[in-house]
């Protein structure tokens, strides 16, 4: 059996700490998925390193997503460059040029 050094999982375990989720407030057993019930209300949890703790509260999925995903800001004011797909390449779908 291949076991991993203990300083790689705890490398692993922290990279993870400051993750956040939303976790729907609805009744029941039932299901508790976002496309479920997308007006619930949603508590927004954050991994401390050993359990999920309370971080924030959404009014509903639309605001949640708002909160984990913030739009990203564009650092570099230069264009992006083109993409040139039908270019000059050696992949194996190109056929070799005679004399190759």
């Amino acid at each position: 059996m291949d076991d991993e050094p203990l300083s790689e999982w705890a490398e692993r375990r922290d990279a993870k700490i400051g993750r956040l989720r939303a976790v729907p407030l609805v009744s029941g057993n039932g299901p508790k998925g976002s496309h479920l019930h997308p007006d619930a209300p949603r508590v927004i949890q954050r991994w401390n390193g050993h359990a999920w703790e309370p971080h924030g509260f959404a009014a509903n999925l639309t605001e949640a997503q708002r909160i984990l995903h913030p739009p990203a800001e564009q650092t570099s004011s230069a264009p992006a460059p083109l993409p040139q797909p039908l270019s000059a390449g050696r992949g194996r779908h190109r056929r070799p040029r005679p004399g190759e």
